[in-house]
């Protein structure tokens, strides 16, 4: 095999998820809430009036127009992707190869380096503050000769916000493309995106998949500049967006003002748990932005908590291998019985 793929596809570790049945799923960072069966019935019936046998608009229009409506950004700098990963792996086919680095403040998101290290990129990590703040002048030190910077905020798994302040500060002293993934940004209450207008390096990512409670049909979206959105495009796979997505996308835009209410109520429960954790003997929780919490076990090992967990049907995730996370875990917000069920288990488990 090594005489037929690139020596960096060998050594680099694969992005992995391993499948648990479990009664409660609080590992992937999912919206608890299901859609309402008015808005599936929607959806289905305006795929069904489309062809199936014919692809999708070469450039789907109507979506674009969107979602520029949605962010308030400009229709030419948009770019639909499969979910944000899918053009997360375009902009890094665009902006690095060997002799290009990548700058990534640690703990964070492992498919940003997974897509680095494919490309033969080199990265470089920056360390987060001991309370997993963002270390901003440690980020402009190391991205001063790098081809790309990638930063996840609200961040997974810390769950910490770059303000618009910090991200200007990085794009004012350093001369490469700039990456901010929001895919958090609706349990955040502030985005980058009014940032788009002074500065052609930035781009930022958002999804469907978290707040919009869509992740199974995988909808994201880039925004930038137009100049700099004509050239990403010639990396992107034509028709990457299938039917049935593009217009489950067009019906939850339409209907997000009802959709949205779920978020306070998330709010709500990430808040009660916050309090919940913080007052656990054996237990370390660190304020979060997003829809998720990350904790720390300081008697058992994280190991033995999660598969407490598991044994009573709660998945949560052990994120003990990330740098900085020896101790480690990240529980998804869930319902309020989900919630409710995690506490008196973990109560036990640690």
């Amino acid at each position: 095999m090594r005489t037929l793929l690139r020596p960096e596809i060998e050594r680099i570790s694969e992005y992995t998820l391993k499948e648990r049945p479990c009664r409660i799923k609080l590992n992937q960072n999912e919206n608890p809430f299901e859609l309402p069966a008015g808005i599936k019935e929607e959806v289905l019936r305006r795929v069904a009036a489309q062809r199936w046998s014919r692809y999708p608009a070469f450039i789907p229009g109507a979506q674009i127009e969107q979602v520029a409506r949605f962010t308030g950004w400009k229709a030419d700098g948009v770019l639909l992707g499969n979910g944000s990963n899918d053009l997360l792996q375009v902009l890094f086919t665009c902006a690095v190869c060997p002799g290009r680095g990548v700058v990534l403040s640690q703990p964070t998101f492992t498919l940003y380096r997974l897509l680095a290290e494919t490309l033969g990129a080199e990265v470089t990590d920056v360390p987060m503050t001991g309370s997993f703040a963002f270390d901003v002048e440690g980020i402009i030190a190391a991205a001063r000769r790098a081809a790309m910077v990638v930063l996840c905020s609200p961040n997974n798994p810390t769950g910490s916000q770059l303000l618009p302040a910090d991200i200007e500060r990085i794009l004012a002293s350093t001369e490469g493309l700039v990456v901010v993934d929001e895919a958090y940004v609706h349990f955040a209450g502030s985005t980058v995106v009014p940032l788009l207008e002074k500065h052609e390096r930035l781009v930022v990512l958002q999804t469907f998949s978290k707040a919009m409670g869509a992740a199974g049909l995988r909808f994201g979206y880039a925004l930038m500049s137009p100049s700099l959105a004509r050239h990403v495009a010639k990396a992107k796979l034509p028709y990457a967006v299938n039917i049935f997505t593009l217009t489950a996308a067009e019906v939850f835009m339409e209907k997000w003002e009802s959709l949205k209410s779920w978020i306070g109520v998330i709010l709500d429960e990430r808040e009660k748990l916050f309090r919940a954790l913080a007052g656990l003997e054996g237990v370390r929780v660190h304020p979060s932005h997003a829809n998720f919490l990350l904790f720390e076990t300081l008697r058992r090992s994280p190991s033995d908590v999660f598969t407490a967990l598991l044994g009573k049907g709660i998945l949560i995730r052990d994120v003990s291998r990330y740098p900085m996370l020896a101790r480690g875990l990240r529980v998804s917000v869930g319902t309020p019985e989900e919630n409710s069920e995690f506490l008196d288990a973990l109560r036990e488990a640690v």
